[in-house]
C-alpha cells in the first residue's frame, strides 16, 4: 500500500499539479496586488471614487460615512465594493489564463508542425505494395 502511495505521490503529473498549484497561489497574489494597488486607484481616481471597497448600502436604515463605522455598529450590509474589486481581479486573472494558454498552445503546435511525420509501419508499407502489384496485374473483364 505505501509502495503504491509513492508511486501515485511521485509520478511526474502529480509533481507538475503540485508546483502549478503553489505557482497558481502565487499569481494570485501578484494579481491582487495589482488590483488593490495599482488598478483601482487608477480607476478610482478617474472616476472620482476613492476606493470601491469602501462603497456598500446598510441594511438597517442608518447612514455610516465608512466602512470602519459599519462594521464598529455591527450593522448588516451589501458591500458591492468590494464585489466589483473581485470581479475586477477575476477578469484579470482570467485574460492572464487565456494569454498564457493561447502562448501554449501556439508554442506546442510549432512544435508539432517542426516535427517531421514518422514513417508508416512496414507492414502498411508491404500491404500498399501488394495492392499496388495487385492494381497493375488485374485486367478488367467484359
Amino acid at each position: 500500500m505505501l509502495k503504491q502511495f509513492k508511486e501515485f505521490a511521485f509520478k511526474g503529473n502529480m509533481l507538475d499539479m503540485a508546483v502549478g498549484i503553489i505557482i497558481g497561489g502565487a499569481f494570485g497574489l501578484v494579481v491582487k496586488s495589482l488590483v488593490d494597488n495599482i488598478l483601482m486607484p487608477a480607476i478610482s481616481g478617474i472616476i472620482k471614487v476613492p476606493d470601491f471597497s469602501n462603497l456598500f448600502v446598510a441594511l438597517d436604515g442608518n447612514d455610516y460615512d465608512t466602512l470602519e463605522a459599519l462594521n464598529a455598529a455591527g450593522a448588516p450590509a451589501i458591500r458591492y465594493g468590494s464585489f466589483i474589486n473581485d470581479i475586477i481581479n477575476l477578469l484579470i486573472v482570467a485574460f492572464a489564463l487565456f494569454v498564457v494558454i493561447n502562448y501554449v498552445v501556439r508554442a506546442l503546435q510549432k512544435k508539432e508542425e517542426a516535427a517531421p511525420p514518422a514513417p508508416p509501419p512496414r507492414q502498411e508499407v508491404l500491404l500498399e505494395e501488394i495492392r499496388d502489384l495487385m492494381k497493375a496485374n488485374t485486367k478488367p473483364t467484359l
